[in-house]
């Protein structure tokens, strides 16, 4: 497949205007009150993400890590053991490198007027689109994203220009949409070339304790706050960046 050219758009109030129908075709406000959201990724990755307090639960393989990520700190389990030393800080690296991927996925519209993005309306074809430029902030700054919308602003597709994908302009659908209890929406499936990339399991809650379904949880980060959040962290409590 041939790589397209990232195309020339207009910056400026039209541009802005696309995105805010895009904001309120996902529910944005309603996404800012959902406190708390599960998913898996792919089939692979598992999130809990208790947006409240930042914290994120991330489970792949025989790994699970529990991160801070307003203070960039978390602990992880393999196998069941704690890990220590370099090996905690490999792998709530990782576990954050999926949670940034991921949760983009997840919901990537309400993050259009973050700073450091750059908006610009396209015009193709007859259609017109939001080009979102992402010049700051992530892990990987410069990537950008074609944004194709339907008549009330939802998207139903993107063109990708980023680090990790070598074919430019490289169409995802968006599909499978889905109202969170919270009233946000989110899509569920993507169809990339000849792959299908799923999202399964979606839920979303105002609280971490409606999420759990219980009005009295036990609290699933306990193990972060206990190794991470005293004067002295332990040694099992690693950063990442």
């Amino acid at each position: 497949m041939a790589c397209r050219s990232l195309p020339e758009g207009q910056s400026g109030p039209a541009a802005d205007a696309l995105a805010r129908r895009m904001l309120s075709a996902v529910n944005a406000s309603a996404w800012a009150n959902t406190g708390a959201v599960t998913f898996v990724f792919a089939g692979q990755n598992r999130h809990l993400w208790d947006r409240t307090r930042g914290f994120s639960r991330v489970e792949w393989g025989d790994t699970i890590a529990w991160l801070d990520l307003s203070q960039r700190r978390g602990v992880a389990v393999r196998e069941g053991q704690t890990l220590e030393g370099e090996d905690v800080s490999a792998a709530v690296d990782d576990a954050y490198g999926k949670w940034v991927n991921d949760t983009f996925w997840l919901n990537p519209v309400v993050k259009v007027f973050d700073e450091g993005v750059v908006r610009s309306r396209v015009d193709v074809d007859a259609k017109t689109g939001l080009l979102v430029r992402y010049t700051s902030g992530g892990r990987t700054p410069g990537d950008a994203y074609l944004w194709w919308v339907d008549a009330d602003g939802r998207p139903v597709a993107w063109q990708m220009w980023t680090s990790n994908i070598p074919i430019g302009g490289l169409e995802a659908s968006w599909e499978g949409w889905i109202e969170l209890d919270t009233g946000a929406w989110v899509a569920t499936r993507h169809e990339i070339l000849f792959k299908t990339l799923e999202l399964t399991e979606v839920r979303g809650a105002e609280t971490l304790a409606a999420l759990l379904s219980s009005p009295t949880p036990s609290d699933p980060f306990e193990k972060l706050r206990s190794l991470c959040h005293r004067e002295d962290p332990a040694r099992s409590c690693g950063a990442f960046n």
